[in-house]
């Protein structure tokens, strides 16, 4: 089902190009001399925008009619074991991977990290741009090995980032980060290399790792398929965070460097939320099915439980953080609802999340660089001494609450509508979530924003020109996505609805007719 289109090939291999880009890069800024810095800026700046500009390129020809894989670059690497370097795009991951290129550059051009030295910042720029090409692989990987090895690369760059240019907690919280990780990816190579070896003895016929050809030929039992499911959903669970394994993530955000969190919330939590989408269900359709109600209950607790322990947040960033985790408890819910209007809201919802999240933590380390404090019970009336920054903030803040004409809107919507046939009392449950979200957004903004100004915030300079330019495409894809997503939906739908006939074929689902709600008990696995 998901075979790749020719129609959407080019001679130029792209795809390689978006991962090895950066990896030249991150090699050739390492090599340079630290005595000339400009040199090695320059070359992170250039190979980050030329990354970018390849993830434009790519969004642009992309054929948006097209179900499947499109792209396709794909080359033997260990025959005796059916491993190679295997990459494809198609509408699920394709917004993923330009995010992914978009972001960098203006995180490294954008946002100062604080370096001792010319050689600190050498290993923060290579480190950074290791980490696009690692995240850049994950999303891009059709071979189940490559794709864990991207997986994992992530980590490294992710943990000397926070544990070498975050706060003061920095050590503990990369260390946190590492172990959760590391541990839900070992159930997941363990399910990686059985699915390969069972997959052999069960419809395939050879050891291979080509995520495809293991999903439409494999034949498991039914028991089989539900224990490989499992593997790879700790991991991904892990990654997303979905509660209870969410802990990492608010010590992690808190004390990341600011461009360590606009990375992490924008694009790498993604992992485990597009890992559910293109490997859960698409290897496992029955498992997923028959587990379902497990994370769809796990995720409505993950949207409550964040959003009132958010509400309680004394620091900026760490709200911040819970409501991130609030947030990707919808996309989980529309994943395991399955629908196509749910999944498609999914798919929307991360890239708005990461988009309107990452925008929230850049301004929250506006403010740390202002105030050097994040506590909100020292902040107040920062709207009467710099109103078009509290301006920028209130409409980052307002498309984080789905506010309808902002991005945030379409996808929740979407979700929740969708979701509502196949899951009607998670949906219902869920919704709460919104009213919280206002809640403890609104009653943050008007706490750090509103009011009289004390003697310590009347000096809290205006946003600049530097700031205005970072900060601009974030606007602008909050505000366009919100107004006329069209253009995004009608190239991720296509691959959704391949998705979602495969889980139909392979799990004995049956999606509702969309609009329906009558007769729905049947399907909500009760």
């Amino acid at each position: 089902m998901f075979g790749a289109v020719a129609s959407g090939e080019l001679a130029f291999p792209i795809l390689s190009m978006l991962i090895l880009v950066p990896v030249g890069g991150a090699v050739l800024v390492a090599l340079l001399s630290a005595r000339r810095p400009e040199f090695v800026k320059l070359a992170a700046v250039l190979t980050s925008v030329f990354t970018g500009a390849l993830s434009i390129w790519l969004t642009i020809a992309f054929e948006r009619s097209a179900e499947g894989f499109q792209f396709v670059s794909r080359h033997t690497w260990i025959e005796q074991w059916g491993i190679s370097w295997y990459l494809g795009v198609d509408g699920i991951s394709l917004f993923m991977v330009l995010l992914t290129g978009v972001l960098f550059p203006i995180v490294i051009l954008g946002i100062d990290a604080h370096h001792k030295n010319a050689r600190q910042e050498k290993r923060y720029l290579a480190w950074m741009l290791l980490l696009q090409a690692g995240v850049m692989g994950s999303f891009l990987s059709l071979d189940l090995f490559m794709f864990f090895i991207f997986f994992e690369i992530v980590l490294v760059p992710m943990y000397f980032l926070i544990g070498g240019w975050g706060y003061e907690n920095r050590v503990y919280a990369a260390t946190k980060f590492f172990l959760f990780t590391m541990l839900g990816s070992a159930f997941m190579l363990v399910s990686i290399i059985a699915t390969a070896v069972l997959a052999r003895d069960n419809g395939v016929g050879q050891i291979t790792f080509d995520l495809v050809v293991l999903a439409e030929q494999s034949n498991f039992a039914a028991s089989t398929g539900r224990w490989l499911f499992f593997g790879f959903a700790v991991a991904f669970a892990v990654k997303v965070p979905i509660f209870p394994v969410h802990t990492w993530l608010p010590d992690a955000h808190t004390q990341a460097p600011t461009a360590g969190s606009v990375v992490l919330a924008g694009v790498m939590l993604k992992l485990g939320t597009y890992g559910f989408i293109r490997f859960g269900l698409y290897l496992f359709p029955e498992a997923a099915w028959w587990s379902r109600s497990l994370f769809l209950t796990l995720a409505v607790i993950g949207v409550i439980y964040a959003a009132i322990v958010a509400t309680m947040q004394s620091d900026l960033k760490r709200l911040v953080a819970y409501s991130s985790i609030a947030h990707l408890g919808f996309i989980v819910l529309g994943t395991f609802a399955i629908t196509t209007q749910s999944l498609t809201g999914s798919v929307l919802q991360m890239v708005s999340h990461g988009v309107s999240t990452g925008a929230l933590f850049l301004m929250v380390g506006m403010i740390y660089e202002r105030r050097h404090t994040r506590q909100i019970s020292e902040l107040g009336g920062i709207a009467s001494v710099a109103p078009i920054f509290a301006g920028f903030f209130m409409v980052i803040m307002l498309s984080s609450i789905a506010v309808p004409g902002l991005n945030g809107f379409v996808g929740e919507f979407l979700i929740l509508i969708g979701s509502f046939p196949t899951a009607r009392w998670w949906t219902v449950v869920a919704a709460t979530g919104v009213i919280l979200a206002a809640l403890y957004l609104l009653w943050a903004y008007q706490r750090v924003f509103h009011g009289e100004a004390d003697e310590a915030n009347r000096s809290f300079p205006e946003i600049r020109a530097r700031e205005v330019a970072v900060l601009a495409p974030f606007i602008v894809a909050i505000v366009f996505t919100g107004i006329y997503p069209k253009p995004i939906l009608e190239r991720i739908e296509p691959a959704v609805v391949t998705l979602v006939q495969h889980v139909e074929s392979r799990s004995g689902f049956v999606e509702p007719v969309p609009g329906a709600v009558a007769g729905t008990s049947d399907q909500e696995g009760n």
